[in-house]
């Protein structure tokens, strides 16, 4: 009875309340110095004030939703964190979203404010553009050019590049610093690099549209470095210089805080290196070989006739200092079967498992990587870890994820083969006379494998190297029974090249369907067929192992194959590329095959 009276005598004090709640609420809705509106439970918004209206006048109450502005995402994205904000942009002008809500429910009734931070984000990015942006920016084969050039046009060629290079500087605002013949260091502010990547780096075709008497094209290689210090900036510049040639030149790599870019890379940089340092890699080797205790010499995973031929080499050049040694390998590609039967039957050879190497690994122990740069791609990547002395020989373009900490380092992206750059030191060790035939034979199949038969990136050099092999006793027709195939070998290679995809800008694509213990071997042959069809400009090929996918690509050039292998985390070569890649199928990854090479093309052009 006495509730009953007080809930009667309290029902207008309530009613009068809530009257000066929703009274005070409209107020301040509408007296607020911020955008925002009121939502109700079923997303529609209830509530708004003037400043709102001004930044969306089509809105309406109780016919808007909060979804009509903001994505489902973004309103769920708000209502999981209390604390986060959602970017929106209306016209020229950006905000930040937050919302406050009445209860955690789902359904709950909620404020949401808009905060303007137009110019804030105009501040941040004045502030961003005008940072210190340093460059690096060399000419490669700068002295072969000149050389090339008759003295009355000698001049007249130098003066062209650097003409280039200063018109490149002016147009960034750079001030541009020459340190040395064909080399300068260039600092800018950073809002032009957004303009320079737009263009994929002009300033590479301007480099190779330079008229000049050498029979291959001027081309540059660049190193940028974009950080927030300068000096940072400097460090990264140069380490992306680095990068750059060690691809091969003719490209710009861009290092960040976060990432790494490359640009360009359409020619093949002619060969530039010289016989004086393979002699001063072979005396620094012999020097580690005599110091060491023990030697292991180890290749990528799945090795193939090249990573073999140069362990072997290597091997041989160990024991001839008095080094006890051993090749790590846990496995090898099946068409090496009928060679490790030879070499395993001829008892010179000592071969160690990962595990084996692992417990005998000491302080004074040697490694030796061959033919691979990535740590992922070696054949025990726990040896990385355990080495204190360590020499990496390697022929493929540089990527950022390298192997560290290496003792000696002797990567040459102009060579053919790792094959070749171990016979080049081989010659220059007085201690070995003559290799055995057999040994020769590995060692040009390795160049052979790399090249092609021949067919691709070979310079004098590899000639050189092929015929001191042939004066060791190696003889082409045993290197191509190294090769040969059988027959279900051959019917898979005619299978895929009779099945392959053509598109109209001239790429082949296709695939080798099921698991193969030699995948590997027969998409790189298929992709060797593939490329001599007319009108095929590149070719790709994928198959799969028991443990991964495996792709292998070839181009004529005009497309750089390296670079969508990368995009796999594979690499290779401007024209001869490859990539291993694990949790995946031969479908997934053509699919995406397809979307990276339309974004290559696209670039191209």
């Amino acid at each position: 009875m006495a509730l009953n009276i007080f809930k009667r005598l309290a029902k207008p004090y309530i009613a009068a309340a809530q009257g000066e709640i929703e009274e005070t609420l409209r107020f301040s809705v509408a007296n607020n110095p911020l955008p925002l509106c009121l939502v109700n439970s079923e997303g529609e918004i209830a509530m708004m004030n003037e400043k709102f209206k001004a930044i969306f006048p089509d809105a309406k109450v109780f016919k808007t939703s909060i979804s009509d502005i903001l994505v489902d995402e973004r309103v769920a994205a708000l209502r999981a964190d209390s604390d986060s904000t959602a970017r929106i942009a209306v016209k020229d002008s950006e905000y930040d979203v937050r919302a406050a809500y009445v209860s955690p429910a789902e359904n709950s009734a909620a404020m949401y404010y808009f905060f303007d931070v137009t110019k804030h984000e105009e501040l941040r990015k004045a502030y961003e553009e005008a940072k210190t942006s340093y460059m690096y920016l060399v000419v490669d084969n700068y002295e072969d050019i000149l050389q090339a050039s008759p003295d009355q046009t000698r001049g007249v060629r130098a003066v062209a590049i650097e003409n280039t290079v200063r018109h490149f500087a002016s147009e960034i605002e750079g001030s541009l610093l020459p340190y040395r013949g064909g080399a300068w260091q260039i600092v800018f502010p950073r809002k032009h690099y957004h303009r320079m990547k737009d263009g994929n780096f002009a300033i590479l075709d301007a480099a190779r549209a330079l008229e000049n008497d050498a029979d291959f094209p001027t081309s540059f290689s660049i190193g940028m470095g974009l950080a927030d210090s300068p000096a940072l900036a400097e460090e990264y510049a140069d380490y992306a210089l680095d990068l750059a040639r060690g691809r091969g030149g003719d490209q710009a790599v861009v290092k960040t805080p976060d990432r790494v870019s490359y640009y360009g890379g359409k020619v093949q940089v002619i060969e530039n290196r010289s016989k004086g340092k393979s002699r001063v890699m072979s005396h620094a080797i012999r020097q580690l070989l005599n110091d060491a205790e023990k030697v292991f010499i180890m290749g990528h995973r799945n090795a193939d006739l090249d990573s073999l031929g140069a362990g072997i080499a290597l091997y041989r050049m160990a024991v001839t200092h008095n080094a006890d040694a051993a090749i790590v390998m846990a496995s090898h590609n099946s068409s090496l079967d009928e060679v490790m039967k030879i070499a395993k039957a001829d008892g010179k050879y000592k071969f160690a498992r990962p595990e084996e190497a692992l417990a005998q690994m000491s302080r004074d122990t040697l490694l030796i990587v061959i033919d691979t740069h990535i740590p992922d791609m070696v054949e025990a990547p726990e040896l990385l870890g355990k080495a204190e002395k360590m020499v990496l020989i390697d022929h493929h373009r540089k990527r950022e994820s390298v192997i560290e900490g290496a003792t000696l380092s002797y990567m040459e992206p102009n060579a053919s083969s790792t094959s070749e750059l171990v016979t080049e030191m081989l010659q220059f060790d007085e201690d070995i006379r003559k290799l055995s035939k057999f040994e020769a034979e590995l060692l040009l199949g390795g160049i052979f494998v790399d090249t092609n038969n021949f067919s691709t990136k070979t310079g004098t050099r590899t000639f050189e190297a092929a015929a001191w092999l042939r004066m060791n006793g190696a003889e082409t027709t045993t290197v191509r029974q190294f090769l040969r195939n059988d027959m279900e070998d051959f019917l898979q290679r005619a299978n895929i090249t009779a099945n392959a995809e053509f598109t109209a800008s001239g790429i082949a694509i296709s695939k080798n369907d099921g698991v193969h213990g030699n995948a590997q071997i027969i998409i790189a042959q298929a992709a060797d067929e593939l490329l001599d069809i007319k009108g095929i400009r590149a070719s790709f090929v994928v198959g799969a192992t028991k443990s991964e996918v495996v792709i292998s690509a070839r181009s004529l050039g005009d497309i750089n194959v390296q670079l969508i292998m990368e995009r796999f985390g594979g690499g290779g070569h401007l024209t001869m590329a490859a990539a291993q890649i694990k949790d995946t199928t031969i479908e997934e990854t053509i699919e995406k095959l397809k979307k990276f090479i339309r974004e290559a093309e696209g670039e191209d052009k």
